[in-house]
């Protein structure tokens, strides 16, 4: 009332609670919302993107890689051709641009201790977001490895 908060978020870091997570963003005045989101754990796109769209939410997308554990999967594999069309040269910008082509997606914060993961994690920020058919033969593809 006072002016003093411009915006107002809630986050989580984990699955865990999802259902009081969503009561909140459905009844209260939510700004943001940050979460799990990634091309391994999708759970997100059940209710927690759609309600985001629907209520006008901004989303931040934590755990993008799971803690490292996706590049367990794709490590010494070679990017497909696909990676190359979006403008990424790396797994994790490959993942990235996933996430990012989801249209309820505000924004996507990638945790690194590394300068050079930064400048890596940064570069998806270039070339083409993903379509939906796109972000369909993303996961396809991140589904054989």
């Amino acid at each position: 009332e006072e002016g003093k908060v411009r915006y107002i978020g809630i986050t989580t870091s984990h699955g865990r609670d999802h259902e009081a997570f969503v009561d909140i963003m459905r009844t209260q005045p939510v700004d943001f919302a940050q979460f799990s989101y990634n091309i391994e754990d999708r759970t997100a796109e059940k209710v927690l993107l759609p309600v985001a769209a629907d209520r006008g939410i901004a989303t931040m997308i934590n755990r993008p890689y799971q803690r490292g554990a996706l590049f367990n999967k794709s490590r010494g594999k070679p990017l497909p051709p696909l990676a190359a069309e979006l403008g990424c040269t790396s797994w994790g910008q490959f993942y990235l641009k996933f996430i990012i082509g989801h249209p309820a997606v505000t924004s996507v914060i990638p945790a690194t201790a590394s300068a050079k993961h930064m400048v890596d994690n940064m570069q998806a920020n270039y070339g083409r977001v993903p379509d939906p058919t796109q972000c369909a033969e993303m996961l396809r593809l991140f589904e054989q490895l």
